[in-house]
């Protein structure tokens, strides 16, 4: 009971950290803004974005402000077009926009010939599929063109574009920034520079690892580069017109060591990390929109960045498959849903399971696939995130293409707990997440109830504990990422006197202290309760005690185990524990040097570990596939 409370405290804590609303209802959420396609100075973004960020919350009485870090912009000098229906909520949604910031030496005389300039690039048409913004940059002085005066200007607007749910706190007073909800993202920021604009982008931003560190790709036509700069890490490029002295360096910066030609079109990448590329062309007369609609498809939406490294810039460079007009390029699906199926389980406070994206391959929606031949993979977000942010940045969407595989992710914070007279009390997620997959299952005939796992991410972790414990049978095998464990009723524990579960927990070494002690260099509490749990559901030998001397980090010995290198920057370990016919059914899997962060290697840990197992579905026994 003591180790309840202290998970049940952490949670609170947890809940209060990402400011949670207490009674605020999740009812009809919705990660879109539902704008109208705008095209603005910055100076005229600075005005209108307190109040569009402000509609999207649902505490209407914070204070919502543009950054004061643009105070001393350079102003006509940048403009702003955002696409309609922009991500953008109350929860993380707006990481999700994509930005295509434009560098260009020309000057405009006014906004219509800015807007035009862009249409004539065929950006805006990209921008409207894609969802996100494109900002148009132009020097300070045009007469002489972008320079260091135009640094300065770049490093506030990158920043404050990026600072997502920023805020300031004086006093008791708590003031948040509006511009990155407006026309800004996370990961998903691309850099075209035009004569003059690859020249600064070669000078000014490739040598700054705090810069180019958080780029994931960018297009260089007709650029010089002086002598002395270099490219300080690692980004997707596409160079044309570039000097053999400038390819050189993005090479270096890539660690190409192979290449490949289409025409007069070269690609060098790195083999074993192959979005680490430099795309070279040469051509006398360059058709801009040309090079940008190449760039754009068969570059950047394939790459993005994410804050893996805890904030340590640069950051992550990751695969990722983008979502184009709700419709990944190699057929996958993106659809939200906002019903009221399930609104016959209500916590009591009233809420109930409304919203959920289905990330489904075409064959799936087209019943092209046989029946029950499709994998099925519930994936539950953490606190504070939106579902769909969620499943693209833990990998999800990226795997649902690649392995074919189909994909919900449902927006559960407010079932997961839930509040009645002031206090915190059980949600409903043990009862409603079986339900839901069942639902599922009827929906689609592609769908394997053979072959359905469950997921999820810090709060999505201690849900997927939950999920398994409402109806175990209906998985065939679980894996909790970063999240508490969950004290189950003695109902819900003697489900599994007849029932076994594959199971993989997973952590890192900087993760929440309850999960992993850093400061002792084992796994927490949690963690080592829960994985004692599960030896006893699966009919397995308890450990007497946990031996972190001897078996540093996990604190036992086990039957197999792996470690690898993850996107080739972060080490990570798994140890498996077998029952008495050799299969392996406990599983712990630890990342070193890991902060609490999203990641799209987690998708591929999830269904290396969850993809050997399938469950009889007229037995209920585990089938296991080596």
């Amino acid at each position: 009971m003591m180790k309840k409370r202290l998970s049940l405290a952490l949670v609170f804590t947890l809940l209060f950290t990402f400011a949670l609303v207490p009674g605020a209802f999740a009812l009809n959420y919705s990660s879109r803004q539902g704008n109208e396609a705008t095209f603005e100075t910055l100076q005229e973004t600075r005005l209108t974005s307190p109040t569009a960020a402000l509609a999207l919350e649902t505490d209407k009485t914070k204070t919502y402000v543009s950054n004061p870090a643009l105070d001393g912009y350079p102003e006509n000098t940048t403009f702003v077009y955002r696409s309609a229906d922009l991500y953008g909520s109350f929860r993380a949604a707006a990481r999700m926009n994509t930005n295509l910031v434009v560098f260009s030496d020309q000057s405009f005389a006014d906004k219509d010939a800015a807007l035009a300039y862009l249409k004539g690039l065929g950006l805006v048409d990209m921008i409207e599929e894609a969802k996100g913004s494109i900002v148009l940059v132009t020097s300070a002085d045009p007469k002489a063109g972008f320079g260091t005066a135009d640094q300065s200007a770049f490093q506030t607007l990158q920043t404050v574009m990026l600072a997502q749910k920023a805020s300031v706190k004086t006093g008791d007073t708590t003031t948040y920034y509006s511009d990155a909800e407006y026309f800004g993202g996370y990961g998903y920021e691309y850099y075209i520079g035009i004569n003059g604009g690859a020249t600064f982008l070669n000078n000014f931003v490739a040598p700054v690892t705090a810069s180019v560190g958080r780029v994931a790709g960018m297009l260089l036509i007709n650029g010089d580069m002086q002598c002395y700069r270099s490219v300080a890490t690692s980004v997707p490029v596409y160079l044309v017109n570039a000097k053999e002295d400038v390819v050189a360096k993005y090479r270096q910066a890539n660690g190409t060591d192979a290449s490949t030609f289409t025409g007069d079109v070269v690609t060098y990448y790195n083999q074993a990390l192959p979005l680490r590329k430099v795309v070279v062309a040469q051509d006398d007369m360059p058709d801009a929109a040309k090079y940008i609609k190449d760039a754009y498809y068969n570059l950047f939406i394939k790459a993005m960045r994410c804050s893996a490294t805890g904030g340590t810039l640069p950051f992550s460079l990751c695969e990722r498959d983008a979502i184009l007009n709700g419709e990944t390029p190699d057929g996958v699906n993106v659809t939200f849903h906002s019903e009221d199926r399930f609104s016959d389980v209500k916590t009591q406070d009233g809420e109930y399971l409304q919203s959920w994206y289905e990330i489904l391959p075409d064959e799936v929606l087209n019943n092209t696939a046989p029946a029950g031949s499709v994998p099925l993979i519930l994936a539950l977000h953490g606190m504070g995130d939106d579902p769909l942010m969620f499943a693209d940045e833990n990998g999800y969407i990226k795997l649902a293409g690649d392995k074919r595989v189909a994909v919900v992710s449902p927006q559960h914070q407010e079932v997961f707990w839930t509040m009645k007279d002031g206090q915190f009390v059980e949600g409903i997620e043990c009862e409603i997440m079986p339900k839901f997959v069942r639902s599922l299952l009827e929906t689609y005939p592609a769908l394997d109830a053979s072959r359905v796992y469950v997921t999820g991410y810090s709060m999505g972790g201690f849900a997927t504990m939950k999920t398994i414990h409402g109806d175990p049978a209906l998985f065939a095998a679980a894996v909790p990422m970063s999240g508490m464990g969950y004290t189950p009723t003695d109902e819900q524990a003697a489900q599994f006197d007849k029932v076994d579960l594959p199971i993989l927990f997973t952590t890192s070494t900087r993760d929440l202290s309850v999960v992993f002690d850093e400061a002792a260099g084992h796994i927490g509490t949690s963690h080592q309760t829960q994985i004692q749990l599960f030896l006893k559901y699966n009919g397995m030998n308890n450990f007497t005690s946990y031996d972190f001397d001897q078996y540093p980090m996990a604190g036992f010995k086990a039957d197999s185990g792996l470690t690898v290198t993850l996107n080739g920057e972060f080490v990570n370990h798994r140890w498996f524990l077998n029952n008495a016919d050799g299969v392996p059914m406990v599983g712990l899997g630890i990342t070193e040097g890991f902060v609490h962060s999203l990641y799209p290697e987690f998708a591929k840990i999830m269904w290396d570990f969850a993809s050997h197992y399938s469950r009889n579905t007229e037995t209920g026994a585990v089938v296991y596939h080596p």
